[in-house]
């Protein structure tokens, strides 16, 4: 990355502590946990390389949450910053990928989520999904719910980054409380689509997103997925965007979600209470464009994520941050 400006009135986001530089005692808002898996994706990548870059790409965006004159905001008292809220990074989980590599990552988001209010994992294909979510959900796993925001079922068989959604099915997630946002034609088999329709799972194809806003859509998801009061856990896979934004997806295509859907959409999750796991997956930064639009989205996601969460009611009956 090339030299960044300094400036003391413009901080940047990103350089958030480390998880062991911070006293045992403290409260921390987001954890990140890099979980580079790569070995069983459909698709040949470099995913493992990933969640560095987007702690890279972090350092090029300001923590600073401007006001919306349409809230009624127009003297700029809602202006917000996010170094209100603790962020720090856990570090990466050593060869994630395996079953060793996944109780591995299990064991850390289940620990990491007894030191913070959410989780937000770096991927990374799409296979770290099933550890983190499982980690997350702990004794839960009865009651939780799972959002995917990705043009994908990810119902295959077998173990890969095309499979996660099946395996947590086969782990005891009820597919009742599932819910794929994103799903795009021609990007599953008919075969799929119809094994989705016979568990359950809550379907709101990409055309539906064209007619409705981010935030009504997500009230509808997160109503579904956390019917039964347990803990939801976010999957955003970044192939569900447009090409021309997320060249380094494999498998993203034409016609997908904007930039802007994606963001709002994981904001939008991010502000719920019981969503307090997230992974981020399925870029390969080392065929991101010169530019690295895909990795920079990436990075605003993670910030989005934080948006939502500084959001929240906090016990006090404040906001988290405020």
């Amino acid at each position: 990355m090339p030299t960044l400006s300094h400036d003391p009135e413009w901080p940047r986001a990103g350089a958030w502590p480390a998880l062991d530089e911070l006293t045992a005692a403290a409260s921390v808002d987001l954890l990140l946990l890099g979980v580079p898996a790569w070995r069983t994706s459909l698709s040949p990548t470099n995913a493992h390389a990933t969640p560095t870059a987007i702690r890279e790409a972090l350092r090029r965006y300001s923590p600073a949450l401007m006001p919306d004159r349409t809230s009624g905001d127009a003297g700029g008292l809602g202006i917000r910053d996010l170094v209100d809220l603790v962020i720090a990074d856990a570090g990466d989980i050593h060869e994630p990928d395996g079953a060793e590599g996944e109780g591995r990552t299990r064991a850390a988001m289940a620990t990491l989520l007894e030191r913070s209010h959410a989780v937000m994992a770096l991927g990374g294909d799409n296979s770290v999904t099933v550890a983190t979510a499982l980690g997350a959900w702990g004794d839960g796993l009865g009651t939780a719910g799972l959002v995917t925001i990705d043009a994908h079922h990810d119902l295959r068989d077998g173990v890969s980054n095309g499979s996660p959604v099946r395996r947590l099915i086969e782990a005891g997630l009820d597919p009742a409380r599932i819910v794929q946002v994103g799903i795009a034609d021609f990007a599953n088999s008919a075969a799929y689509a119809r094994r989705a329709a016979d568990l359950g799972i809550t379907v709101i194809h990409r055309d539906e997103l064209h007619r409705r806003s981010p935030a009504d859509v997500m009230a509808e998801a997160l109503a579904v997925a956390g019917a039964a009061g347990g803990p939801v856990h976010l999957d955003v896979d970044v192939d569900v965007c447009d090409r021309s934004v997320a060249p380094a997806c494999p498998a993203s295509v034409p016609g997908g979600l904007a930039a802007w859907e994606l963001r709002a959409l994981v904001r939008a999750a991010a502000s719920d209470l019981r969503v307090r796991s997230a992974d981020l997956v399925e870029i390969d930064a080392t065929t991101d464009a010169a530019d690295q639009r895909t990795v920079r989205l990436a990075a605003l996601c993670v910030l989005e994520f934080a948006a939502g969460l500084a959001a929240r009611p906090a016990p006090d009956g404040g906001r988290l941050g405020a």
